[in-house]
């Protein structure tokens, strides 16, 4: 499970990713929700899904969809709490704690067992219950481990995420400036490695992801 500090550190890099993209985000109030379904349909697309022709589930993509949806679940949380991000915290370390009897989910007239349902109708339960105004991080977790993540692995690379997306915008992304390839590779090869280097239980963890970054970006 995250950490406090964790769950902190991710809130607020979200709410400055939503002041970058409009700075009355809030006043916006746009619908985080419904990108959570159509997330959540990208996923089933990329787990497979057609009975009548053969697919191979595309794990890296799944969980790279579970990264998209937390980014929206924690817009959504911040927005509920006009932003305020204390109460924010607050609300998502409730939402965290929650524990659903037998991980059941009561919706749409149905009593929804969690050990009874395929990673599918768990996408096709989180669609639901977005559509509906709910967000349920039991359902969640239990998504993350059908996708062989546990909450540190999405606060690894929700981090990753953030601070390569910063990192590009401070160096001249916007403007055009910015080089994605650092040495004959991408960007994000790099990032991958730092990633696998650091610690995430460091309570500097994004500083030092961002410092990484910037000591391999060529001058």
């Amino acid at each position: 499970m995250l950490s406090r500090e964790q769950a902190s550190a991710m809130l607020s890099l979200q709410a400055e990713m939503n002041r970058k993209i409009d700075p009355q985000w809030v006043a916006a109030a746009y619908p985080y929700l419904r990108a959570v379904i159509v997330e959540g349909s990208e996923a089933i697309e990329h787990h497979g899904w057609k009975w009548w022709k053969k697919q191979e589930r595309d794990l890296a993509q799944l969980q790279m969809e579970l990264v998209d949806i937390w980014h929206f679940l924690l817009s959504e949380i911040l927005l509920r709490e006009g932003g305020d991000q204390k109460r924010a915290l607050t609300s998502l370390i409730r939402l965290l704690d929650a524990k659903t009897v037998d991980e059941e989910i009561d919706f749409d007239g149905r009593t929804w067992r969690l050990d009874r349902l395929n990673l599918l109708e768990k996408f096709e339960l989180l669609i639901g219950l977005s559509a509906n105004r709910r967000i349920d991080l039991t359902l969640f977790g239990s998504i993350l481990r059908g996708c062989e993540m546990e909450w540190l692995d999405l606060y690894r690379q929700y981090i990753g995420k953030n601070v390569l997306n910063t990192f590009r915008q401070d160096h001249g992304y916007k403007e055009g400036s910015y080089r994605k390839l650092w040495s004959g590779r991408e960007d994000n090869e790099f990032l991958a490695e730092i990633l696998a280097a650091a610690d995430p239980e460091q309570p500097d963890y994004r500083e030092l992801v961002y410092s990484e970054l910037a000591k391999r970006y060529p001058a």
